[in-house]
C-alpha cells in the first residue's frame, strides 16, 4: 500500500506595478541619468581651465530650506490620507504647494542675484553650469507644482484617502525626489566651485 504524495505548488502572483507608478519611476531614473550626466560634464569642463569661480547666491541656502520643509509637509499630507484625515490632506497639500511655488520664486532671485554679480548665462561655463542645473531643476519643480495642483484638486473632491492613495504616492515620491536632487545639486556646486 503506497502512499501518493503530491506536492502541489501555489500559482506565484507576478510581480506588478501600477503603470503610472512604473512610467513616473521611468521618468525619474531618466532625469537622473540627465543630471549626472551634467555634473559629468561640470567636473570635466571644470578641469579644462578658464574657469571664473564665485559664491553661489545665499538664496540657494534659503531655498535649501524651503524645499526641505516642503518635503515634511508632503509626508505631513501623505500619513494624513493614509489616515483618513481629508482636512489635514488640504491643508499639507496646499502647505507644500506654495513652498513649491516659493521656491521657484527664490530661484529666480537667486538668478537675478547671479545677474547683479556679472555671472550670465552667456560667457564663462562655471555661470552658464550653475543656470542650466538650477535652471533644469527648476522647471522639473514647476512639473512637481503642477503635479500638487492636480492632486489639491482631487483632495478638494475628498478622492484622496487610505482608500485611494496612488495619486498622494506619486506625488510624494516625485516631491521627494525632486528635494532629494536639489540637495545633491547644491552640495555639488559648494563642493566643485
Amino acid at each position: 500500500m503506497g502512499v501518493d504524495i503530491k506536492i502541489v505548488e501555489e500559482p506565484k502572483q507576478p510581480l506588478t506595478m501600477n503603470p503610472k507608478k512604473f512610467a513616473m519611476w521611468l521618468f525619474i531614473v531618466s532625469v537622473v541619468m540627465i543630471f549626472a550626466a551634467l555634473t559629468s560634464a561640470y567636473i570635466v569642463r571644470q578641469a579644462e581651465g578658464n574657469w571664473v569661480y564665485f559664491d553661489l547666491p545665499n538664496l540657494f541656502w534659503v531655498n535649501t530650506a524651503i524645499i526641505i520643509v516642503s518635503s515634511v509637509t508632503m509626508h505631513w499630507a501623505y500619513r494624513a490620507a493614509k489616515r483618513d484625515n481629508l482636512e489635514l490632506v488640504k491643508t499639507a497639500t496646499i502647505i507644500t504647494t506654495v513652498l513649491g511655488i516659493a521656491f521657484m520664486i527664490g530661484q529666480f532671485l537667486a538668478w537675478k542675484d547671479l545677474v547683479a554679480n556679472r555671472i550670465h548665462f552667456v560667457g564663462n561655463p562655471s555661470g552658464s553650469f550653475v543656470y542650466v542645473l538650477s535652471g533644469l531643476h527648476a522647471a522639473h519643480v514647476i512639473g512637481g507644482v503642477v503635479f500638487l495642483l492636480i492632486l489639491l484638486g482631487s483632495a478638494l473632491r475628498f478622492n484622496v484617502h487610505s482608500k485611494n492613495l496612488n495619486p498622494i504616492e506619486m506625488c510624494a515620491t516625485y516631491w521627494h525626489f525632486l528635494g532629494g536632487l536639489w540637495l545633491y545639486l547644491f552640495l555639488f556646486l559648494l563642493l566643485n566651485r
